[in-house]
């Protein structure tokens, strides 16, 4: 393979795990947030922000964590003949699949950047009582897809150096 290719799976790879790294501690703020909702409504008067940012938090957590989960190969995959298949027909069979993942990616991307514009465009809150902002979570949601697609090509790039008999270290 050429050292372009393997520079650039390098640095997908190091990056999306940093970031996937950095996110996965993100379910803490999540359980601080619930936490604070169920005190919150049976001390004092509930928050209306509570259910919401939770929400947002999630979406962040699994949105900007779905490369990290993707380069560590831990996403949910049908095993039926799959473990049997010799690493070559693995990789054969994923550069199918991965290419199927581009698509749907490419229009997860294509509709986040257009909903992401109207955001910012239109200053769009939601339709709740806090009425926040959501540009954030769709700047986030933008940024997750992206580099998911960035790691899906990482893949892409290895599986086919796997197939020609080149495996990427």
């Amino acid at each position: 393979m050429p050292d372009a290719l393997k520079t650039y799976v390098r640095l997908v790879d190091g990056f999306n795990r940093r970031v996937g790294r950095i996110v996965m501690y993100g379910i803490f703020l999540l359980m601080g947030i619930l936490l604070y909702s169920s005190i919150s409504k049976s001390v004092f008067l509930p928050a209306h922000w509570t259910l919401e940012m939770a929400q947002f938090v999630m979406a962040a957590y699994f949105l900007l964590g779905g490369a990290y989960s993707l380069q560590l190969d831990s996403h949910v995959r049908m095993d039926l003949l799959y473990g049997k298949w010799s690493a070559k027909t693995k990789a054969v069979v994923d550069v199918v699949t991965i290419l199927m993942l581009f698509v749907y990616l490419f229009f997860m991307l294509y509709g986040g950047v257009s909903s992401t514009a109207y955001a910012l465009k239109f200053g769009e809150t939601s339709y709740s009582a806090w009425s926040p902002y959501m540009a954030p979570i769709k700047i986030i949601m933008v940024i997750g897809i992206f580099l998911t697609f960035l790691q899906a090509t990482s893949i892409l790039i290895k599986d086919v150096a796997v197939a020609i008999g080149r495996p990427i270290a």
